[in-house]
C-alpha cells in the first residue's frame, strides 16, 4: 500500500522580482535559488507527478529575507493542500505583531534559521529571552517551531525543548548527523539524546538520505536505527527541493529506497502522518 506523502520542506521562488523582490538574509543569495528556482505552479506539477499529496512550504530566507509574501500568496490559493513555514525577526520589538500578521496569512509554522550555505552564526540568539514571548505564543496555539542548526547548536535546542515542553520542535536535516562510523552511530549521541523529549521531531531530507547511503551499513541500517531511537511518529519527510537538486520525483524515489527496510506502518508515519501532527492544517 502506498502511503500518503506530505512534504514538509519544499521551497518556491517567484519569477516576479518586482512583486517579490530579492532581499536575502545577510545579503547573500543562495546559489540554488538563483540557478534552479521552482515556482509555485511548477511545484504543484512536480508534486502531482511525484505523488505528493500536500506540503508545508518553507520560506526561503536566503532569497527573501523576512518577507514571506510569496509563500503566503501561494498558500492562500490552496489552503487545504498547503501551509507555510515562515521566518521573521523574533528579536524585533514588534515580533508579536508580526506573528499575528503572518498567522492571518497562512503561517502554519515558524522556522528559526541560524544559517546555511550562505551564512552561519553560532545561533546564540536562540536563547535570547526576547524571543520567548513568541515561543509562549506557539505554546498557546499549538504551532510548530522548526530549527535549522548544526550539531554544535543542539545544546541550545535542548534548553528550549525543556523550557517550552508543549511546543513541537522539528530539527531540519536531522541536525546534519555524523554517520561516518556506522552503527551504532556513536557520533550521534547528542542527537539521539533528544529522544527523551517528546516535543522534538526530526526532519528527514535528501541530505539525510545521502549521509545514510554513504555511511557504513547504508540506509538499511540507519533508518531502522533512527526509528528505534525516536519512534516513526517523531520522524517526517521533507524534500528540501529545489535546494536539493531534483526533479522532485527523483528525491521521492530516493526516499522509497532509503525507507525500504522500514515496516509499512513506520513508512506511513514518516511519509505523512507525522507531518499532520506538526501541521494540523494539513490533517483535514
Amino acid at each position: 500500500m502506498t502511503p500518503e506523502i506530505i512534504d514538509i520542506h519544499p521551497h518556491i521562488i517567484s519569477t516576479d522580482t518586482v512583486r517579490y523582490p530579492i532581499a536575502p538574509q545577510h545579503g547573500h543569495r543562495s546559489n540554488w535559488s538563483a540557478t534552479r528556482p521552482v515556482t509555485f505552479e511548477q511545484m504543484i506539477a512536480e508534486m502531482d507527478e511525484a505523488g505528493v499529496a500536500k506540503a508545508a512550504i518553507v520560506h526561503s530566507s536566503t532569497t527573501y529575507g523576512h518577507n514571506n509574501a510569496y509563500v503566503a500568496d501561494s498558500v492562500a490559493q490552496y489552503p487545504k493542500r498547503f501551509t507555510g513555514v515562515y521566518s521573521f525577526d523574533l528579536l524585533a520589538p514588534d515580533a508579536l505583531e508580526t506573528f499575528d500578521y503572518w498567522l492571518k496569512h497562512g503561517m502554519g509554522g515558524i522556522r528559526l534559521f541560524t544559517g546555511g550555505a550562505t551564512h552561519q552564526s553560532d545561533g546564540s540568539w536562540l536563547l535570547n529571552p526576547a524571543t520567548f514571548p513568541i515561543w509562549a505564543r506557539c505554546a498557546e496555539i499549538g504551532m510548530t517551531m522548526v530549527v535549522q542548526t548544526t550539531p554544535e547548536g543542539l545544546s541550545m535546542v535542548a534548553e528550549l525543548a525543556e523550557r517550552f515542553p508543549s511546543v513541537k520542535i522539528a530539527l531540519d536535516h536531522c541536525a546534519r548527523p555524523d554517520l561516518s562510523e556506522g552503527p551504532p552511530y556513536a557520533n550521534c549521541a547528542a542527537l539521539f539524546d533528544f529522544a527523551k523529549y517528546d516535543n522534538v521531531y526530526l526532519k528527514i531530507t535528501p541530505r539525510t538520505f545521502d549521509l545514510a547511503q554513504a555511511a557504513p551499513g547504508g540506509a538499511d541500517a540507519f533508518f531502522p536505527h533512527l526509528v528505534k531511537v525516536f519512534g516513526a511518529d517523531h520522524l517526517a519527510f521533507g524534500s528540501n527541493y529545489p535546494a536539493s537538486a531534483g526533479p522532485l520525483k527523483k528525491l521521492i524515489d530516493q526516499g522509497h529506497a532509503c525507507f525500504a527496510s522500514l515496516s509499512e506502518e513506520e513508512r506511513a508515519w514518516v511519509w505523512g502522518r507525522t507531518a499532520k501532527v506538526l501541521y494540523p492544517a494539513l490533517a483535514g
